[in-house]
C-alpha cells in the first residue's frame, strides 16, 4: 500500500514537471495542496523525500520563463513552496541550483504595482532567505533594494505588502554580509526614519507588527559592531528611548517595546567594570603557588562582538533549569568502580584520635568531663553567659547541674513529633503572634517611649543619638571607634545589654567579642558588625515572597539607558572603595556612608549615581577574579521614608531567585536597640538582569569577555540617621559558629550527653576547623552498656563548603540545637547513633566574605577526588576521617552535606544512583545496575512527608560528570555510602507544600491575596535541620536491621507520640 502511494505521488510530481497542459498542472497543484492541508509534518517530509521541492521549483522556473507568465499557476505554486520550503532544510540550496531565486526576484520586480502577485513573491522570498547562503545571494542580487521600494513611509494602503516586506528584510539581515551591506548603504538611518514615521502616525497601534518588523531589521544590523556604531551616530538610542517613555505599560505595544529594549541593550556601549582590576581586592599567599599578575584594566577595543541575542524580558517564573543530559556519567565502569585510597594507609591512624568515643573507658570519660567542668573557660574574663528563659538578662553559668539544659528548655517546649502529629510547622509555632508581613510595620508597634518589651527607653534616647554610628560596628580592641569618647568596649556592651537586652538563645555578645579576637582574616579585620555581635532573633511574623511588579525589568533597563543618554543629573562619585587607601566619605556630605571591612563583609566599591541611587560592586573571592554574588555591608546616613535604589552591577550568575520573589535581608541597629534584633527581608522593585559591563577579552585569554548582571532593589529605611546592614542572605559568621558551639557545650548535661568539640585541622588562614561529636553517654560502665556505646553506627553531616551559602549554616544550627535538646527524638538519636559533624568546611571563605571559594581560590566542593593537605586541608582531613571510619567497618549510615541553592525554591536532596543515571541518559541498564538497592530514596521520601519546606519532586539522583569531585559523589563511590547526599536549601523560599499556602490572619487576607509562598526565615531553616534529624530516626526505624532494643526504647520514650510515630512508620 505504501509502495502504491509512493508511486502515485511520484507520478504526480513527474507529470507536474513534464506537462505543459494548464488544466493538468492546476489539478496536480490542487491535489498536492489538499494533501498538505490535512497532513502533518510527517506527510510534508515524506513528500520532500520524494522530490516535491525540486518538482515545485522546476515548475516555478519553467512557468516564469514563458513570455507571459501564467499567475493562475504561479500563485498556488508560491503557496505550496512557502509551505514545503519551511520544512526542507536544503530548500535554499535547491532553489539556488535551479535558478529559482533569480526568477522570483524578476517576478517581484515586475509586480511592484500588483499587490496580490507581489505578496506571493514575498512569501517565497522569505522562505528562500531563511538559508543564510541563499539570503546572502539574494542580497547580492539586489533583494534589499527591491524591498526598500516596497517599504514606504506611513500609509493605510498596501499594509499587508509592507508588513511582508519588513519580515523578508529582517530574515535577509540574518546574513552578516547583508547587514554589512545595509550599514554601508545607510539603511540604519532609513530604518530609523521609517520606524519613527510609522510610530508617530500609528496612534491607534493598528500597525504594530509593521513597526516591529522594522525594529527586527535594526536588531539584526546592530549585532555587528559597525551596525551599532551607525546606530549610535544616527542617534538611535535617543530615538528609540523616547518611544518607550509613555508606553512601557501598554500591553498593545508589547511587540514593539520588547524589540526596542533588546536593541537598546544591544547598542548600549560595552565597558569594563569601574575597577582597577577584576581580581579580588584581597590577596593571600597560597603555599607552593606563584601569584598571578593582576589583570589590566580593559579598553573599549578589548570587547568582541556579542552575537548572542539578548534574553527576552519575561516576568513569568521560569527559573527551574533541567539537568543537561550530556553531562550525565554514562560510563558504567566509572559509575561502579571503587577507586583506591588516595593516601598511604598508615596516615589514617591519625584519625583514631578524633574517634575517642570508640576507645575511652567510662571512667576516663567521667574524669575528663569533671576536669572540663572546672575549667577556667566557665568563669572566663570574657563574661561567658548562658541565657535562661526566666530573665531577659544573661547570667553566668555555674557548675550546678540545674543550669544544664536551660537553653534547650527555652527552645524545645513541645516535642518535634507532637508538632508533626498536629500537622503544624514548628517554625510557625515559635510565636503565638506569628503573622505574615512584608517589611517593618508602617506604624510603630510600640509607643515612643517604650521598647518592644515594654521598658521605658526615654532616658537613653540621647545615648542613641550620640553613639549609634559608633556602636554599629564595634572594634575588637578597647574602644568601638576613634570618634567615640574613650570608653571600654565591655562597659558599653554592659550598658547596652542593661538597657536593651532581649534574650537571644545560644548567643552571648561577650563571648562573641572574645571569639572574634581569635578569628584570623586576610586583612586583619578590626571591627565586628553589630548584627553579629548583638545577635538575631527570628521575627514574630513570616514574610511572603515579593510579588514581581509587571514590567520591572523594562523600567530598570530604560532607566539605565536614560543615564547614558541624559547624564546631566548623574553624580558618578566614588563614596567607598577597598582599593583606595584614603577616606572617600565626608561625613557632612549628602550621601550614604558604606563599610564592609568586617567578618563575612563584602562590598568593594560604592558609587553615588544620583542623590538616592548607588552603584555597588562586590569583591571577587580571594585569589580569584570571579564569584561575585555574596554581599554584606553597613550603610548609614539615610533619611527615613526616602526610597534608595541600590544596583549591584558585577553579579555573575545568569539568573537569580531575586527575579522570582526573593528579597535581600536588612538589619536595623535602632530596631535592635528597641528590642527587635532581627534580620528581615526587605526591598521592592527588585530585578536581576544582564547589564552592559563585560570582562575584557584580554582578561579571559582572548575569549569573548564574560557578561555581568545587575541586581537592583529599592529600600526605604525605617529610621533617619540609622545604621543598617544589607546582605544577600541571613549572615552566619565563623565567629558565630565558634560562639554557638561553646555555648552548646556548656549548656548540656555531660552526664547524659557526650558532646566533644575538637579541631579537625587548621585552615590555610590559620583558623581551627571544628569537628563535633554528639551521642549519648553510656547508661553505666557495665560491659554491655559500653559495648552498645562503642558500636553505635555513625551519621556524618557537613556544611558550608561554599561560604556564600549561609542558609546551610542556619540549617546546621537547627540540627545541632536539636541533637542536644531534651526532645525524645533527640534522646533516641543520641542513644543509637554517633554524630560526626563538621559545621563549617570553609571557615576562611566565610570569614573573608567569599561566595564560593577558599583562600586558594578553589571551589572546595570540587576538590574531594584528590584533595591536598597543604591546599585544601579541611577537605583532605574530612575525607581522611571518612576513609578511617570505612576502614574500621564503621562507615556512616548517612552522609549529608548541607548547601544552599540560588536557582530553585524549597529544600531538596541530590543523591546518587547508577540505574537512574543510565535511564535518564537512555543507556542500557545492566543486570547489576538493575538490582541496585533503592534505599537511597527512603530518606528523601520521609522528609517529603515530615518537613514542610522539603519537596521530593525537586530531588535528583543523577551522577553528572561535572559533579564527580563533589563530596556527595566521592563518598558514595569511594566509601560505598549509598545514602550519600547533598541537601540544598533555597535562598528564597517555598512554592510547594505547606509553606506555599499557610494560615494568615483574616485582616491580612485582602492585602496578601496574591501571595506566592513563604520566603525562608531563619526559623524555617533551623526547623529543616531538626526535621532532618527526625528523618534519620524514622529511616532507622523503617529499616529491616532496626534492633528490637531501639523499637522498645522508641515505644517507651515516645509513649503519647506513638500514633505520630506509627503514622510515619507505615510502609
Amino acid at each position: 500500500m505504501a509502495e502504491q502511494e509512493g508511486s502515485g505521488l511520484q507520478v504526480l510530481l513527474n507529470t507536474l514537471q513534464s506537462s505543459s497542459d494548464k488544466a493538468s498542472i492546476l489539478t496536480i497543484l490542487q491535489l498536492l495542496g489538499d494533501l498538505l492541508s490535512v497532513g502533518t509534518d510527517q506527510r510534508i517530509h515524506y513528500m520532500i523525500s520524494k522530490g516535491a521541492s525540486e518538482a515545485l521549483l522546476q515548475t516555478l522556473v519553467d512557468t516564469a520563463r514563458t513570455a507571459s507568465p501564467d499567475y493562475d499557476i504561479l500563485l498556488p505554486l508560491f503557496r505550496l513552496l512557502a509551505k514545503v520550503g519551511l520544512r526542507d532544510k536544503k530548500f535554499g540550496k535547491k532553489a539556488l541550483e535551479l535558478e529559482a531565486l533569480d526568477m522570483t526576484l524578476i517576478l517581484a520586480r515586475k509586480n511592484l504595482s500588483h499587490s496580490h502577485n507581489l505578496l506571493h513573491c514575498l512569501w517565497a522570498l522569505r522562505v528562500f532567505a531563511s538559508s543564510v547562503t541563499t539570503g546572502a545571494m539574494l542580497g547580492i542580487n539586489g533583494a534589499m533594494e527591491l524591498l526598500f521600494k516596497v517599504i514606504t513611509p506611513y500609509t493605510r494602503k498596501r499594509t499587508r505588502i509592507i508588513r511582508a516586506a519588513t519580515e523578508v528584510l529582517a530574515v535577509l539581515l540574518k546574513s552578516k554580509s547583508n547587514s554589512r551591506r545595509a550599514v554601508n548603504r545607510g539603511y540604519v538611518t532609513s530604518l530609523l526614519r521609517l520606524h519613527q514615521d510609522w510610530h508617530n502616525h500609528d496612534t491607534t497601534n493598528t500597525y504594530v507588527l509593521i513597526r516591529r518588523g522594522l525594529l527586527l531589521c535594526l536588531k539584526r544590523i546592530t549585532t555587528l559592531s559597525s551596525g551599532r556604531e551607525a546606530f549610535l551616530v544616527a542617534q538611535g538610542m535617543e530615538t528609540l528611548f523616547s518611544i518607550t517613555q509613555n508606553c512601557l505599560d501598554n500591553e498593545s505595544m508589547e511587540p514593539v517595546i520588547s524589540a526596542v529594549l533588546q536593541i537598546l541593550r544591544q547598542c548600549y556601549p560595552k565597558s569594563p567594570l569601574p575597577l582597577v582590576t577584576t581580581c579580588s581586592a584581597y590577596a593571600f599567599p597560597v603555599p607552593g603557588s606563584i601569584r598571578s599578575v593582576p589583570l589590566c584594566a580593559a579598553t573599549e577595543e578589548d570587547f568582541e562582538d556579542d552575537d548572542d541575542d539578548e534574553e527576552m524580558d519575561r516576568d513569568s517564573d521560569l527559573e527551574d533549569v533541567k539537568e543537561q543530559d550530556d553531562d550525565l556519567e554514562t560510563d558504567v565502569e566509572k559509575l561502579s568502580l571503587k577507586p583506591g585510597l588516595d593516601r598511604p594507609e598508615e596516615e589514617l591512624k591519625q584519625y583514631e584520635a578524633m574517634c575517642l568515643e570508640l576507645s575511652y573507658g567510662f571512667e576516663e570519660l567521667e574524669s575528663k568531663l569533671g576536669n572540663d567542668l572546672n575549667s577556667e573557660d566557665i568563669q572566663s574574663a570574657y563574661h561567658h553567659h548562658i541565657p535562661t528563659a526566666a530573665c531577659p538578662k544573661q547570667h553566668c553559668l555555674n557548675q550546678d547541674q540545674s543550669s544544664w539544659g536551660k537553653e534547650r528548655e527555652d527552645i524545645v517546649q513541645t516535642s518535634l513529633l507532637s508538632m508533626v502529629k498536629m500537622g503544624r510547622p514548628t517554625a510557625c509555632l515559635s510565636s503565638k503572634k506569628r503573622l505574615v508581613m512584608n517589611t517593618y510595620p508602617n506604624v510603630p508597634p510600640v509607643g515612643l517611649g517604650m521598647d518592644s518589651l515594654g521598658n521605658d527607653i526615654s532616658d537613653i534616647q540621647d545615648f542613641l543619638e550620640e553613639d549609634i554610628e559608633a556602636i554599629s560596628c564595634s572594634r575588637m580592641n578597647a574602644s568601638f571607634s576613634n570618634s567615640m569618647k574613650p570608653r571600654e568596649a565591655v562597659e558599653i556592651i554592659d550598658k547596652l545589654l542593661h538597657t536593651h537586652a532581649k534574650h537571644i538563645p545560644f548567643h552571648d555578645p561577650y563571648l562573641y567579642m572574645a571569639k572574634a579576637r581569635r578569628t584570623r582574616s586576610v586583612v586583619d579585620f578590626k571591627m565586628v558588625a553589630f548584627p553579629d555581635l548583638w545577635g538575631h532573633r527570628p521575627p514574630p511574623f513570616s514574610q511572603s515572597m515579593l510579588e514581581r511588579k509587571r514590567g520591572v525589568q523594562r523600567i530598570k533597563i530604560s532607566e539605565d539607558v536614560r543615564r547614558f543618554i541624559q547624564p546631566r543629573d548623574v553624580v558618578n562619585r566614588v563614596v567607598f572603595s577597598l582599593d583606595e587607601p584614603w577616606p572617600l566619605q565626608d561625613t557632612a556630605s549628602n550621601c550614604l556612608r558604606f563599610y564592609s571591612k568586617f567578618e563575612s563583609g563584602n562590598l568593594r566599591k560604592a558609587i553615588q549615581v544620583r542623590e538616592f541611587e548607588y552603584d555597588l560592586l562586590v569583591n571577587a573571592d580571594v585569589n580569584s577574579a570571579q564569584h561575585q554574588q555574596w554581599f554584606y555591608f553597613k550603610v548609614s546616613g539615610m533619611r527615613a521614608a526616602v526610597p534608595y535604589r541600590f544596583n549591584i552591577i558585577n553579579c555573575e550568575k545568569p539568573n537569580s531567585q531575586f527575579n522570582y520573589g526573593m528579597q535581600p535581608t536588612l538589619y536595623s541597629v535602632r530596631e535592635a536597640l528597641l528590642g527587635r534584633s532581627t534580620w528581615i527581608r526587605t526591598g521592592h522593585d527588585i530585578c536581576y538582569y544582564k547589564n552592559h559591563y563585560r570582562q575584557s577579552a584580554a582578561a579571559t585569554g582572548g575569549a569573548s569577555g564574560k557578561c555581568y548582571y545587575t541586581l537592583t532593589f529599592t529600600v526605604t529605611f525605617p529610621h533617619s540617621e540609622d545604621v543598617c546592614y544589607l546582605a544577600y542572605h541571613y549572615p552566619y559568621t565563623y565567629t558565630a559558629l565558634m560562639t554557638h558551639l561553646e555555648i552548646l557545650e556548656k549548656s548540656i548535661n555531660p552526664r547524659q550527653i557526650y558532646f566533644r568539640q575538637e579541631i579537625l585541622c587548621q585552615t590555610l588562614g590559620g583558623n581551627p576547623c571544628p569537628l563535633v561529636t554528639i551521642t549519648a553517654m553510656p547508661e553505666s560502665n557495665s560491659a554491655d552498656d559500653l559495648e552498645q556505646f562503642r558500636h553505635r553506627p555513625y551519621q556524618v553531616i557537613t556544611a558550608r563548603a561554599h561560604p556564600g551559602e549561609s542558609n546551610a549554616s542556619w540549617v546546621m544550627k537547627g540540627t545541632l540545637e536539636f541533637l542536644i535538646s531534651n526532645d525524645p527524638v533527640a534522646q533516641l538519636l543520641r542513644e543509637n547513633f554517633i554524630f560526626k559533624i563538621i559545621p563549617m568546611l570553609n571557615p576562611d571563605g566565610v570569614i573573608n566574605g567569599n561566595h564560593r571559594c577558599s583562600l586558594s581560590g578553589e571551589d572546595l566542593n570540587r576538590q574531594w577526588l584528590s584533595p591536598k593537605a597543604h591546599l585544601q586541608p579541611t577537605i583532605y582531613h574530612a575525607k581522611g576521617l571518612l576513609h578511617y571510619l570505612s576502614s574500621i567497618g564503621r562507615g556512616p549510615v548517612v552522609f549529608c552535606d548541607f548547601h544552599g541553592h540560588s536557582q530553585k525554591k524549597n529544600v531538596f536532596i541530590y543523591g546518587c544512583s547508577i540505574k537512574e543515571t543510565l535511564w535518564q541518559a537512555n543507556c542500557t541498564v545492566g543486570a547489576s545496575a538493575a538490582l541496585e538497592d533503592i534505599s537511597y530514596r527512603t530518606l528523601p521520601k520521609i522528609l517529603d512527608k515530615l518537613a514542610p519546606a522539603f519537596t521530593m519532586s525537586s530531588c535528583s539522583f543523577l551522577v553528572e560528570k561535572s559533579r564527580a569531585s563533589t563530596a556527595r559523589v566521592v563518598v558514595w563511590r569511594e566509601m560505598g555510602v549509598s545514602r550519600s547526599y547533598t541537601m540544598e536549601s533555597s535562598y528564597c523560599g517555598c512554592n510547594k507544600g505547606p509553606y506555599k499556602v499557610f494560615p494568615i490572619p483574616q485582616p491580612l487576607l485582602t492585602a496578601l491575596f496574591n501571595r506566592q509562598g513563604l520566603q525562608f526565615g531563619t526559623s524555617e531553616l533551623e526547623e529543616m535541620g531538626a526535621m532532618f534529624c527526625l528523618g534519620l530516626l524514622i529511616l532507622e526505624l523503617k529499616s529491616g536491621s532496626c534492633s528490637h532494643w531501639l523499637l522498645t526504647r522508641a515505644a517507651a520514650l515516645l509513649n503519647a507520640e506513638e500514633d505520630a510515630l506509627d503514622h510515619h512508620l507505615q510502609r
